[in-house]
């Protein structure tokens, strides 16, 4: 299975990049991954509901422009209103996924402004991990660390707890 993780930003602490480096490390026995930065819109000072939902329209139109040209991709936009699954729910999903034939999954992950609602309604899918907020470069290493284990768990390997 191919997974494409989309996202608006870079990851600017070091130990962030660390753990993303590390579970893109372990997952290289069981997917293939890639990540795509996309450019960050600088918020001015003392921006204006209007400023924010124009950031927000073009990172979302940047993230779905990229998501169209993987063909036939399952595309899932985190996102705090979507779906919750437990750790085996979401590796059942990835499995019930792989198992219809979805060979490219396509995780977007907005910036700090979230996702409008276009870009809610044109994936297939919307994905939270939890009610709480979180901020969106810690959402990657979040999905990279699940992604981890549900592999593990789907393979009834030594690691889910």
């Amino acid at each position: 299975m191919n997974i494409e993780i989309i996202c608006i930003g870079s990851l600017k602490e070091p130990w962030l990049r660390d753990a993303e480096k590390e579970y893109l490390k372990r997952l290289i026995p069981y997917l293939k991954i890639n990540v795509t930065e996309l450019a960050e819109k600088k918020l001015p000072k003392n921006a204006s509901a209007s400023d924010e939902d124009m950031i927000r329209r073009a990172e979302g139109e940047a993230l779905l422009e990229r998501a169209e040209k993987l063909k036939g991709a399952f595309v899932i936009a985190m996102d705090m209103r979507g779906k919750q699954f437990t750790s085996i729910g979401f590796a059942e999903k990835i499995g019930e996924l792989a198992g219809l034939g979805k060979s490219t999954l396509v995780f977007m992950i907005g910036g700090s402004l979230g996702f409008t609602e276009k870009v809610r309604q044109q994936a297939d899918m919307t994905l939270s991990f939890s009610e709480l907020t979180f901020p969106h470069q810690m959402i990657r290493v979040i999905l990279l660390e699940q992604l981890y284990r549900s592999q593990k768990i789907l393979r009834g390997e030594p690691y889910h707890k």
